[in-house]
């Protein structure tokens, strides 16, 4: 039985000799939906919101005049440099946030992505493990957030159990509604997208690459620092933008955990949104993402990602 041939047309080149050519639309015609989709849907509401960054306010309407005073209103008073202003404070919150919770989701990705992918000898074994660790996303976020409050509150199960045990004599106030619970809540909810990228590097891994590490004498700690680390390096950067960028921009996470008493740069650009402040909150909205491409920058100075997918 023939198999189909995808129809070609014959074109001559200038030594006379034809030279078939595949026939169907031009590139830009293909890529054009989607570059529609993502002009209407990512670049110009980028745009309007930079515009309106630029905009004045009054108590009852948008004035689209060119000022940069909702910009000089965010940084007023960061020129003092015996004390940090509220922007500043906010933004190193926000960055304490997001370094703690990337640190931990790493080490707990790294890990189960390592043991799924060298320990787990059987593909449908490793596809079972995968699923389990997706189960938390068949609920919503605020469903998994609100399922710590009876563990952590102060008369929560932990709390009963602690001093059930004689180890504290009374509740302890910082296990919710507090930094710690906060991260906690943003490490239950964002490891998985550490997990996925990580296993698809190690899965890519050549295990021969391995035996030959091990056959030259190196030790398993060895193998791990020097081989694997190296070749998943892309899921760890992937994994990584995926994190630091959901945090950064998170405000529904920390008003919960943090018991609305927590500041983040997501949470005030939330609460000025509420207030129909529109041009102040875009300002601070530009600003945020200015700081979050100079990260996903510096993290794809590290690895050519588009090179090693």
């Amino acid at each position: 039985m023939s198999t189909p041939t995808t129809p070609t047309v014959s074109t001559v080149t200038a030594s006379g000799k034809p030279k078939a050519r595949r026939a169907g639309p031009a590139p830009w015609v293909q890529a054009g939906p989607l570059g529609l989709v993502f002009l209407l849907f990512f670049i110009l509401p980028l745009v309007l919101i930079l515009a309106v960054s630029f905009w004045d306010a009054s108590e009852y309407e948008l004035i689209p005049a060119f000022t940069p005073k909702n910009y000089i209103a965010i940084f007023e008073g960061c020129s003092n440099a015996s004390d940090l202003c509220v922007t500043l404070k906010t933004y190193l919150s926000t960055l304490k946030f997001c370094f703690l919770t990337w640190l931990s989701t790493l080490l707990i990705g790294f890990t189960v992505a390592y043991f799924l992918a060298f320990h787990v000898k059987t593909v449908g074994m490793q596809t079972v493990l995968f699923l389990l660790c997706t189960i938390p996303f068949w609920t919503s976020n605020v469903i998994r957030m609100i399922s710590w409050v009876p563990l952590l509150g102060r008369n929560g199960l932990i709390n009963d159990m602690l001093m059930g045990a004689g180890l504290v004599s009374q509740p302890q106030e910082w296990l919710l509604f507090s930094s710690f619970s906060v991260v906690l809540a943003f490490i239950h909810l964002f490891t998985i997208f550490m997990i996925v990228p990580i296993f698809n590097s190690m899965m890519r891994i050549d295990r021969s690459l391995l035996e030959a590490a091990l056959d030259c004498g190196a030790t398993p700690w060895q193998t791990l620092w020097n081989v694997i680390v190296p070749l998943s390096r892309t899921g760890i950067i992937i994994g990584s933008i995926f994190v630091i960028t959901i945090v950064m921009g998170d405000f529904v996470t920390i008003g919960v955990m943090g018991g609305q008493q927590i500041a983040s740069v997501g949470k005030i650009i939330q609460v000025q949104t509420s207030y129909l402040q529109f041009p102040l909150a875009a300002a601070n909205a530009v600003i945020l993402l200015a700081v979050v491409l100079m990260i996903i920058w510096a993290l794809t100075r590290l690895v050519d990602i588009r090179k090693e997918l």
